[in-house]
């Protein structure tokens, strides 16, 4: 695959900081706009199981006010199913999930959860939802989506970031090895998860990827630069990694 990268924005934290004072602001449907218009391809939100960032309020409005597609993220559950259900989000990547947890912490194990996941990965599909999987770079994973059938896999990036010196290059090469074995299978490509500007390049420059998601970092490097040239920025790197 080849052409431009598309980049998803994940406006989750612009949520946490006004879920710290209980207010009404900053909004992070407003942040989800303004992402828009500074050319963003997608919006992502994870409504997580204890509403620590993303509200049911906020789907709500992002569902009817976004002129880009919401990928709705969420853990495994009858309550999660049944609010993607009723939302009917443009996608819908399934992520493993603990309260525990600050974020999301390596992939989901499709290929040890796979009988619970196919019932969900059915219905989401057949209500209309684009579904995926957040995944480590690791054949078994991509087997085991292959076998549930979903359209799409995303490639956890976090521990390449976390990673330096040939141990990052390794990482590297393993999540080219995973993207290209996703892509020979039929199965769009996605990768996010503690990516910057300093690490961005290396991921965008992997020819199978279609997508990227991107959240923490760009909402925090926002408050010294503005949303808009952040996201502008993040997209000329991706574009020239191209």
């Amino acid at each position: 695959m080849s052409g431009k990268l598309r980049l998803g924005v994940n406006i989750d934290h612009v949520a946490t900081v006004r879920n710290a004072r209980g207010s009404g602001y900053p909004d992070p449907v407003r942040a989800a706009l303004l992402a828009a218009e500074a050319g963003a391809d997608g919006i992502t939100a994870h409504l997580r199981e204890d509403r620590r960032h993303i509200t049911d309020a906020d789907i709500e409005r992002l569902s009817a006010e976004l002129p880009i597609p919401l990928n709705l993220e969420m853990a495994a559950t009858q309550e999660m199913l049944e609010i993607a259900l009723r939302h009917r989000p443009h996608a819908v990547c399934i992520v493993p999930e603990k309260r525990e947890e600050r974020t999301t912490e390596g992939g989901l194990d499709a290929a040890g959860q796979r009988d619970h996941l196919a019932p969900m990965v059915r219905a989401l599909g057949e209500n209309g939802s684009r579904v995926s999987l957040f995944i480590e770079p690791d054949a078994a994973q991509i087997d085991a989506a292959i076998q549930l059938g979903v359209p799409v896999v995303e490639l956890h990036t976090g521990r390449f970031a976390e990673l330096k010196g040939e141990a990052c290059a390794v990482e590297l090469k393993r999540l080219a090895d995973a993207a290209a074995l996703a892509a020979k299978n039929g199965i769009e490509v996605h990768a996010g998860h503690g990516l910057t500007f300093d690490n961005v390049v290396p991921i965008a420059a992997i020819p199978q990827l279609a997508e990227l998601n991107i959240g923490h970092f760009l909402i925090g490097q926002a408050i010294f630069d503005g949303l808009a040239p952040v996201v502008q920025h993040m997209r000329a790197l991706m574009d020239a990694a191209r």
